[in-house]
């Protein structure tokens, strides 16, 4: 699909040329400010870190010609409203979690996670030598985006319950909230699945509004106060292995950039998910253990639920095979994802494994 032909006659498009006084980029002295709406609250462990990160590194690798204006949700726009108002010129960039729009594109799925897909090392594996930025770019000519990944949560954690899970069927009519193709699954399994703001779900689930959630990981989630209000918590779940997040700027304004600032942000870009993916495993396991010393119980899913997620998987992913784009994203990243696991699986995972058998952990 041409942009030019889907910004004209779609609603984003029909708001372009008005929103477009609001994206001018800020000149001075030779210096450039890009406006950067994100998805996060601010202070929000992981994910406003990246953010914060990116913003800082921009800043320093220019020495200060090149800076970001970051945004939270409602200084600007709405958490999941960054994607149309890049899309559109009211913003010039944002940061946020490519998989909350599905809706414009199943593929958007691949740039953040799917079901029983890549670990943070695959994905990366994938988007910089698998063709997976590529594919990021050709999906982004439709909306008039550059994408970029700018962080990774690591393996996202099953989510808070205040029961138990003891079989498939307790998803039946459970009020969760989880985005992406991983929430088509639960929806497959009869949850009522929601996709709410990380700043609303506190209280979303301390009022009844929800019965569980999935956010990120102990460290995300430990700040974020979940385990005042639930006990149970699932530490391994199917749905985000390895998450990664976009910094996606509107296309416009990347091609106006100088071939310096576009180098600028995709190396910031690559720096932010080392240093922000490294601090997140580092701070998980003490913050998990803090949060079982505060009474939280710590479970996995039994091998009859994992079982039932991968059916469930199996069949939202083969229901957007029909679009031809998605297909051809989700064959490169199975083809990446099954020559990088040959060699862990045969050396680090088989390392570990040992290393836990022969020291006892």
């Amino acid at each position: 699909m041409d942009r030019r032909y889907f910004l004209k006659t779609s609603a984003i498009g029909g708001t372009a040329a008005a929103a477009s006084t609001l994206a001018a980029p800020v000149y001075a002295q030779g210096k450039r400010t890009l406006t950067m709406v994100t998805s996060w609250p601010r202070g929000f462990a992981v994910l406003d870190d990246a953010a914060s990160y990116l913003e800082k590194f921009v800043g320093e690798m220019s020495d200060g010609n090149l800076t970001i204006d970051k945004k939270a949700p409602g200084e600007l726009v709405g958490a999941l409203e960054v994607f149309d108002a890049v899309s559109s010129g009211q913003a010039d960039m944002y940061h946020s979690a490519d998989y909350y729009y599905i809706g414009q594109h199943p593929a958007y799925a691949y740039f953040t996670a799917v079901p029983f897909g890549g670990t943070a090392q695959e994905v990366t594996n994938w988007y910089e030598h698998g063709g997976g930025q590529e594919l990021h770019d050709e999906l982004g000519e439709i909306f008039n985006l550059k994408g970029l990944l700018s962080g990774n949560s690591g393996s996202q954690s099953g989510g808070w319950f205040r029961n138990e899970i003891n079989s498939a069927a307790d998803f039946n009519g459970l009020k969760f909230r989880m985005p992406g193709l991983g929430g088509k699954v639960l929806g497959k399994l009869g949850a009522s699945v929601q996709n709410i703001p990380g700043g609303e779900l506190y209280q979303a689930l301390s009022s009844g509004a929800l019965d569980g959630l999935e956010w990120v990981g102990p460290m995300a989630d430990e700040r974020a106060g979940f385990q005042e209000v639930a006990k149970v918590y699932y530490t391994a779940g199917f749905h985000e292995p390895g998450s990664a997040l976009a910094s996606s700027v509107n296309l416009d304004v990347w091609n106006d950039l100088t071939p310096a600032h576009k180098a600028i942000l995709q190396g910031a870009s690559r720096a932010t998910t080392h240093v922000q993916l490294a601090e997140t495993l580092a701070n998980n396991g003490a913050a998990l253990a803090r949060l079982q010393a505060q009474g939280v119980k710590t479970l996995q899913f039994s091998d009859d639920v994992w079982d039932a997620f991968g059916a469930a998987s199996k069949e939202v992913m083969d229901e957007n095979m029909g679009d031809e784009l998605f297909a051809k994203v989700r064959a490169s990243f199975e083809a990446s994802m099954a020559s990088s696991s040959s060699w862990i699986d045969k050396s680090d995972g088989y390392y570990v494994a040992q290393r836990n058998r022969v020291l006892g952990n």
